[in-house]
Order: structure tokens, then C-alpha cells, then sequence
């Protein structure tokens, strides 16, 4: 249920950020549920033949991507160092400490070596970090961008990554008695992201962060994600379902075909004339939209009003 309702929240958001029609991200909920409903009375669709043209597109763009592509996009050149601005904030001596001892662990410089087949014994070093203000998971919680080095010879391939540092929240959906699983936050977030994503998951770690739980992954080139408000009403409402067959397989490959179907006939309850899909996820998704602006917007006045204060 809570991975339903936070990918319809991020399609939602994505849709108010572009240009298209209101009613588009009602029509992009619909297909959302139409698509994982599918998923999961096949039980392990072939997504292959259900992905649209666009993220066709997309990929095979992602594939021939390169750092330096990567850092033009997420740092704006390929020096090694970081832009402050609107996305990239400075940190506090705290932060940065806390990020320096965290690279300086022999797990993180496991997980940095590891990914891309980098010399396991090179010298890991921060180059540049701040704070990422990034979407609406950024809003009040920890996030990070750490350039990190590896190796003498920062020119070579692979000798350059951006790292990502997110906190790890509590989860609000209840844990079944029955279920293994971990007490901390952050194991939990890369445990589930083995599942859902395997290709992801393998490429994260858990750790603490000034006394918070948070995972880090290495941002890949390949990692580009579906610019919604560069599609068609058309493509934004394929791509949300093709998006809910992926998260529907993923929730499959975890339940007997007894658990599905009983899912399955939940979700089809509660539908309204109007809208073609639960009425808890739609209005959870409207909800969570509504918040996280209200929140935003107290925060720039909070930040308005201690910038009159410090001047």
C-alpha cells in the first residue's frame, strides 16, 4: 500500500511541475493501479514488452551515459568540487566532520571501491559535499551530495563518483508479526531496496549520520530518471503504468497467489464513479501533496524571516 501511495505522490508531484492538465494526474492514478493490478495477476510479467517508447528512449540514452554527462546534470561542470545555489547548500563544521569520518570507514571505502570494479586498495578521498535540497524527501530530513575521489589520478575512468546520503525515516506502515525485520530504519530501507530493486540494493549500505539513520548509494550515469513534464498526457499516463508493473512484480515475487488475490480484491474496493482507483490512495496522495506544499512554504518563511533577522 505505502509503496502505491509514494509512487502515485511522486507522479503527482512531477505532473504539478510540468505543463500538463490538472486532470492528467488523476488519469495517471488510474493507470497506475490498472498497471499493478496486472502485475500481479500475472504474477512475473515480461516488462520488457510493456515499456513505452519513451523510457525505451530513456535507457538506451542512460547506457551510452558518462560522468562527465552525469556531472554536468547533477553539479553543473566536471571540476571536483560542488556549486553551491538553489539545490546545493553549504554545510555546517558538523556535517562536513560527520561525512569525513563516515568515508573513512572501512565499509564505505568497501562500497565505493566495490562498484564499477575499482581497485580495492585505492585511496578514498571527499573531494566536495553539501546539502541536497532535492524534491519533496528532502524537506526537513538529511540529505547529502559527496563528491568522492578514487584513486591518484582524478582524470581516469571511475576515478570520480557522486555519492548520495539520504536519512532513512521511520516506516509508517505496520510491520506484519510474522516478518524478519530489521529495527533500524536504514537496514530496513536497503533490505527493501534488495527486493524491489536488486540492481539498487546490491549497491547501497546502511550507516549513522549524527545520530540518524541513513543509506548511501553511488549515483550511477545511468541513473536518469523520467522527466514527466517533457511527455505527452499520453506518455505520462503509460509511463505510470508501466512504473506500477514494476513495483507489482517486485510485490509478487513476495507473496503466494492466495496473498494476491486477496490484495487484488482489496484493491478493487472503495472506487468512487468519478475515479477508477481506491479512494484511500487518491485521497492519501492529495493529502501528502497538500502537506508537503504547506510545508515548503513555511519553511521559505522561516528561512525569509531568519535572513531579515541575521541581516
Amino acid at each position: 500500500m505505502h509503496d502505491l501511495i509514494r509512487l502515485g505522490l511522486s507522479l503527482a508531484t512531477a505532473a504539478r511541475g510540468s505543463d500538463l492538465p490538472g486532470v492528467t494526474t488523476a488519469k495517471m492514478i488510474e493507470q497506475l493501479v490498472e498497471g499493478y493490478e496486472e502485475a500481479l495477476a500475472d504474477g512475473d510479467p515480461d516488462l520488457r514488452k510493456q515499456r513505452p517508447d519513451c523510457v525505451r528512449v530513456v535507457m538506451r540514452r542512460a547506457v551510452r551515459r558518462t560522468w562527465a554527462q552525469l556531472a554536468r546534470e547533477r553539479i553543473e561542470d566536471t571540476k571536483p568540487t560542488i556549486p553551491l545555489g538553489k539545490r546545493f547548500w553549504p554545510l555546517t563544521k558538523p556535517e562536513r566532520h560527520q561525512i569525513d569520518q563516515l568515508f573513512a570507514t572501512d565499509e564505505v571505502r568497501r562500497l565505493v571501491t566495490t562498484l564499477r570494479s575499482r581497485k580495492g586498495n585505492a585511496a578514498v578521498e571527499v573531494l566536495d559535499a553539501a546539502y541536497w535540497m532535492k524534491g519533496c524527501s528532502s524537506l526537513g530530513r538529511l540529505r547529502f551530495a559527496v563528491l568522492v575521489g578514487v584513486g591518484k589520478d582524478l582524470s581516469s575512468e571511475g576515478a570520480l563518483c557522486l555519492m548520495d546520503i539520504k536519512e532513512a525515516v521511520r516506516s509508517a506502515a505496520p510491520c506484519c508479526a510474522e516478518a524478519e525485520m530489521s529495527h533500524d530504519d536504514a537496514m530496513r530501507v536497503v533490505e527493501g531496496a534488495q527486493h524491489l530493486s536488486p540492481a539498487l540494493g546490491e549497491r547501497m549500505l546502511a550507516a549513522r549520520f549524527l545520530d540518524k539513520a541513513v543509506f548511501l548509494r553511488e549515483l550511477l550515469p545511468q541513473d536518469l530518471k523520467l522527466e514527466i513534464d517533457k511527455l505527452t498526457r499520453e506518455e505520462a499516463m503509460k509511463v505510470a503504468r508501466y512504473l506500477a508493473m514494476v513495483v507489482g512484480k517486485a510485490h509478487a515475487r513476495q507473496m503466494s497467489p492466495g496473498t494476491r488475490e486477496k490484495w487484488r480484491d482489496e484493491l478493487a474496493r472503495n472506487r468512487s464513479s468519478t475515479l477508477d482507483a481506491p479512494s484511500w490512495l487518491w485521497s492519501s496522495v492529495v493529502e501528502l501533496v497538500a502537506s508537503h506544499e504547506a510545508a515548503y512554504l513555511d519553511h521559505c518563511r522561516k528561512y525569509a524571516m531568519e535572513s531579515n533577522v541575521s541581516v
